[in-house]
C-alpha cells in the first residue's frame, strides 16, 4: 500500500464501513437529503470507475467534473482515483469560450457534467477533440441531447460494486486548476503522496502525520465519530474537495449542500451538529451573521468546534460579530495556496494594525525571487514552501519554470504572495504581487486595505484597485457595498476612517458604491471587475 488516495479512503472504509461517510442536501430545490455510509460510497465510486474503464477511458487520461456539489461529484472523484483516471476540476461558471479553453489544455478524454450546464456543454465539448466521452448529471432533458451523452444513473447502474482494480502508486496524478480571475486558468499537478502530506495533512492536519500508510485505518478504527465536517463552498474548488478529503481520512462525515444558501447552512448546523464549517472569508461569513441577527435568531450553533477560511480572510470586524454570536468557536483565518496546499494559520494579532500575520509550517519560508534564498527579517519577498509540492502546471512549461525550483535536493513552489518575516519567524502577508498598486513608488497591496474598509460600520464588503493617475502613476480606489442599513458614505468619511488604521499613501482616493461586490461563488475576490469598476471612479 501507497500513499495513494483512493488506496487510503479504501482502507478507511475496510475499517469503519457502517459509519455515515455523506450527507448531501438539495438546497435550494427539493429540500431532498441523500445519506450514504463509507460502504456505500464505496460501492457508488467503484460502479463509476468500471463504468469509466468499460467506456475505455485509460489510467492516466484527465476526466473533468463540471457539477454542482453533490453525491455525484465527490463519487466520480473517488471513482477517477479508483481506475488511476485524473480528475480535473472545472469552474462551473465559465462560459462557452472560457470552457473550449479548459477542454482542451487539460486534454480532458471525459467530461461528467451537470444537465443545467446543457448548453454550455454541447457547444463547447465538440471543440475539444479528445473530449469523447461524457455523462450528464440530472433528469432527462425534454430534447434529446445535441452531442452524446451517457445519463448518469445509467452509467452508475453499468458498473460493478466490487472492487477488482489494477494496483496503484503514490505518483498517480490530481490535477487542481486554479485561476481565472486574473489570468487564464492553470492546471496544477500533484503527485497524490505530495497532496496527501501538503493538502491533507498526511491524514492529521493539526496533529502528527502518518508516518506509513496503514496507520491512517489504524487510527480510524482506534478512535471514535462524531466529528461532521461541513465544506460549504463550491467542491469545484480545490479547497472544499481537499476538506471532504480530509473528513475521509478522519473517518467521520461530510456534509455538503448543493449551494451556498445561508439560512439552510445554519439549519444543517443546528439538526446535524455540524462541528467544522468551511468556508472563505467575508463574503460567506456575513450573510451567515445577518441570518443569525435576523430570521434564524436563536438557531443552536453549540456544536460548532471551528469556522475556517481559506482563500479569503474574515476580516477582524466580521470574526468580532460572529464570535458574539457563536462565542465557543474558533475562527481560523488559514493560508495555502493550489500550489502549496496548506502553509499556515493567521495569529491571534493578526488584524489591519498589524497586517495578516501567519505562523506557518516548518516547509514554508520567504524568499528572494530572484536568488531563492532567504531574505532577512524585514525585507520583502515571496512565499515559497519545499518539499511535497506539485509537479507543475499541466502544459504549460514556461509558467512552471517560473515557479518551481530546486534549492539542492529539494524541490520548491514560488508563490505569488509578498510577505515579510520577522526574527519570531511570523510571516506577514502583503498580498498578491500581481494586485500589488504602485501609487508614486510607494507598494500597496489591496488585501490590507480591505481590512481597513470593512472594519467600518457601514461597510458590507469592499475591494481595492489601482486606477491610472496623471501624477502618480496610479492611484488607490475602492468599490465598496455597504450595508443595507446605511443610506451613504462619503470619501471624506472613508478616508478619515482609514487614517487611523493605515499609512496615508494607503488611504482610497477615489469610492465607488457599488449594488454588489462581485465575487466567485466561493467568496473570492473577482479584480478584474474591480478594476473595470474603479475606473469610473471620479477624482476627489
Amino acid at each position: 500500500m501507497e500513499y495513494n488516495l483512493a488506496d487510503l479512503f479504501e482502507s478507511v472504509v475496510d475499517a469503519v464501513p457502517d459509519r455515515e461517510a455523506l450527507l448531501y442536501v438539495d438546497h435550494p430545490g427539493t429540500g431532498a437529503e441523500r445519506r450514504l455510509t463509507y460502504a456505500e460510497l464505496d460501492a457508488a465510486a467503484n460502479r463509476i470507475a468500471h463504468h469509466l474503464i468499460d467506456a475505455g477511458v485509460r489510467p492516466g487520461e484527465h476526466l473533468g467534473l463540471h457539477l454542482y456539489n453533490g453525491v455525484e461529484y465527490l463519487q466520480t472523484v473517488l471513482g477517477a482515483l479508483k481506475a488511476r483516471i485524473v480528475p480535473v476540476n472545472v469552474n462551473y461558471r465559465y462560459v462557452e469560450e472560457e470552457l473550449v479553453y479548459l477542454y482542451r489544455d487539460a486534454d480532458l478524454a471525459a467530461l461528467v457534467f451537470d444537465g443545467e450546464f446543457d448548453e454550455r456543454v454541447t457547444a463547447a465539448a465538440p471543440q475539444a477533440p479528445g473530449l469523447r466521452h461524457l455523462i450528464r448529471v440530472g433528469p432527462d432533458p425534454a430534447a434529446p441531447p445535441a452531442v452524446p451523452v451517457v445519463p448518469f444513473a445509467e452509467a452508475e447502474a453499468s458498473g460493478a460494486a466490487g472492487r477488482g482494480f489494477a494496483p496503484r502508486s503514490a505518483d498517480d496524478q490530481f490535477i487542481i486548476y486554479t485561476g481565472g480571475t486574473t489570468g487564464m486558468p492553470k492546471g496544477v499537478m500533484w503527485r497524490q503522496e505530495d497532496l496527501f502530506f501538503s493538502g491533507l495533512g498526511g491524514g492529521a492536519p493539526t496533529g502528527e502525520p502518518v508516518k506509513a500508510p496503514q496507520e491512517l485505518a489504524e487510527r480510524v478504527a482506534a478512535g471514535g465519530d462524531g466529528i461532521t465536517f461541513f465544506p460549504t463552498p463550491p467542491l469545484m474548488h480545490g479547497t472544499s474537495t481537499l476538506t471532504a478529503f480530509i473528513g475521509f481520512n478522519f473517518g467521520q462525515r461530510v456534509v455538503v449542500h448543493r449551494k451556498f444558501v445561508p439560512a439552510e447552512v445554519l439549519r444543517t448546523i443546528e439538526k446535524e451538529r455540524v462541528t467544522s464549517v468551511s468556508l472563505v472569508g467575508d463574503a460567506m461569513l456575513r450573510p451567515l451573521i445577518d441570518c443569525l441577527k435576523g430570521s434564524l435568531r436563536g438557531t443552536d450553533c453549540s456544536s460548532l468546534f471551528s469556522v475556517s477560511s481559506s482563500g479569503a480572510i474574515m476580516s477582524d470586524s466580521v470574526r468580532a460579530e460572529f464570535q458574539a454570536l457563536v462565542p465557543t468557536v474558533m475562527l481560523l483565518n488559514n493560508f495555502g495556496s493550489s500550489e502549496s496546499g496548506f502553509n499556515g494559520t493567521a495569529t491571534a494579532d493578526s488584524g489591519p494594525e498589524k497586517g495578516f500575520r501567519v505562523q506557518v509550517n516548518a516547509r514554508t519560508a520567504v524568499v528572494d525571487p530572484v536568488t531563492y534564498e532567504p531574505v532577512v527579517p524585514g525585507e520583502p519577498g515571496r512565499i515559497a514552501q519545499r518539499g511535497h509540492v506539485p509537479l507543475g502546471y499541466y502544459n504549460d512549461p514556461a509558467k512552471t519554470a517560473a515557479t518551481f525550483f530546486r534549492r539542492g535536493e529539494e524541490r520548491w513552489v514560488l508563490l505569488g504572495d509578498m510577505a515579510t518575516v520577522d526574527a519570531d519567524g511570523i510571516v506577514t502577508v502583503l498580498g498578491r504581487g500581481s494586485q500589488c498598486i504602485n501609487t508614486g513608488g510607494e507598494k500597496v497591496y489591496p488585501e490590507e486595505v480591505e481590512q481597513a474598509l470593512k472594519s467600518h460600520p457601514d461597510v458590507y464588503d469592499a475591494l481595492v484597485a489601482g486606477v491610472p493617475d496623471e501624477r502618480w502613476g496610479n492611484r488607490v480606489a475602492a468599490v465598496v457595498q455597504l450595508r443595507k442599513e446605511a443610506s451613504a458614505l462619503t470619501l471624506d468619511e472613508l478616508q478619515a476612517h482609514c487614517r487611523t488604521r493605515l499609512a496615508g499613501y494607503k488611504i482610497p482616493r477615489a469610492l465607488v458604491l457599488a449594488d454588489r461586490i462581485q465575487r466567485s461563488p466561493s467568496g473570492k475576490a473577482d479584480y478584474r471587475w474591480a478594476k473595470a469598476v474603479a475606473a469610473g471612479a471620479d477624482r476627489p
